[in-house]
């Protein structure tokens, strides 16, 4: 016997009789300014793959990653790609709508993207919670660091305190191009959020009406859309 479910972190899938594994959905955000490498993470992380031509985001993206935590638990992590410019916008309450985590992603080359990190913190934390009231769990990747680093990320003590400070749950230096700490802050994140979900189990009937992409599929997808 299944139960299919659809909502803010929930269960997706029971386990059955015959010892089906129990299946997770959750929606994870990665925001961050135009240009700093979103896109490349997401491709990185789902589809191993790496380019340096990719046009800018409009709106926003998805994609799926299909995850084999454990023996029991298989994890489909709905990752959307919200462009760079929609700070500006009036739809980030839409897009963050429902996550359960969120990446925040900078460009350790251009300080102007690390300055740039606090503002996307707090528009996170004014529109999103979650069920229990509290902040969503965010990870802040300082991205491209194949590549020079300027300002406070060349000091990781100095990181650790900024991170404490503004309720980042960790950071990593990440690397799209070279495939440095993707996968690792990737599971960082999802074990946080595994953590807050047997905490505050979410109400099975609630929120039936959130967006389902691909959730049959147990292969990994993304979504329409041009990229950044």
């Amino acid at each position: 016997m299944t139960e299919l479910q659809n909502g803010n972190g929930q269960e997706f899938h029971s386990v059955s009789a015959s010892g089906e594994k129990r299946e997770h959905l959750y929606k994870v955000l990665v925001i961050g300014d135009l240009g700093v490498g979103k896109t490349s993470v997401i491709k990185r992380y789902v589809h191993q793959f790496f380019s340096q031509h990719y046009r800018a985001t409009i709106g926003v993206d998805f994609a799926l990653k299909v995850i084999n935590w454990d023996a029991d638990t298989l994890i489909r992590l709905q990752l959307w790609d919200i462009a760079g410019q929609e700070r500006f916008g009036n739809m980030t309450r839409v897009y963050y709508k429902e996550a359960v985590g969120a990446f925040i992603v900078f460009d350790v080359t251009r300080v102007s993207t690390f300055e740039a990190v606090a503002k996307w913190k707090n528009d996170l934390d004014s529109k999103v919670q979650l069920p229990n009231g509290s902040n969503i769990p965010v990870v802040l990747l300082a991205n491209k660091c194949d590549q020079a680093k300027e300002g406070l990320v060349q000091n990781n003590s100095q990181m650790d305190e900024y991170c404490k400070d503004k309720g980042f749950i960790g950071w990593f230096e990440t690397s799209a191009k070279e495939n440095i700490n993707i996968d690792e802050a990737a599971r960082f994140l999802v074990t946080s959020i595994l953590t807050n979900d047997k905490e505050n189990p979410v109400d099975r009937d609630q929120d039936k009406d959130k967006i389902d992409l691909d959730a049959h599929d147990a292969g990994e997808s993304e979504g329409k859309g041009s990229c950044c």
